[in-house]
């Protein structure tokens, strides 16, 4: 299982709403990664505390976010997404030391 979460800050600090989205992938037990939180404001902050709090690598994204912001929880990120969390997930991978076409013990 790997978990990742992104943050949008593209406009100015003074209008920015911070956006925070966290995705969840089960390898080899799930086709794509899945939405499995998004949060706008103070709920995108307690989002990323969470993350920060239990090591889930945050990435900042802005381009990511636009396209994932209209997915609903639960449900698998579109094909437009999968080249840029394919390249995040493949960086947490091998942070975490695992190999992505290996069995992966939890």
């Amino acid at each position: 299982m790997v978990d990742t979460a992104a943050v949008q800050p593209r406009i100015p600090a003074r209008k920015r709403r911070q956006v925070a989205i966290a995705l969840k992938h089960n390898l080899g037990q799930e086709a794509a990664p899945r939405v499995v939180a998004k949060g706008y404001g103070e709920v995108a902050e307690k989002i990323l505390k969470l993350a920060f709090d239990n090591d889930v690598r945050v990435r900042q994204d802005p381009d990511l976010i636009e396209i994932l912001a209209a997915v609903e929880v639960d449900c698998e990120i579109p094909i437009e997404a999968f080249a840029a969390v394919a390249e995040i997930l493949s960086y947490v991978y091998q942070a975490n030391g695992k190999m992505l076409s290996g069995d992966m013990a939890s």
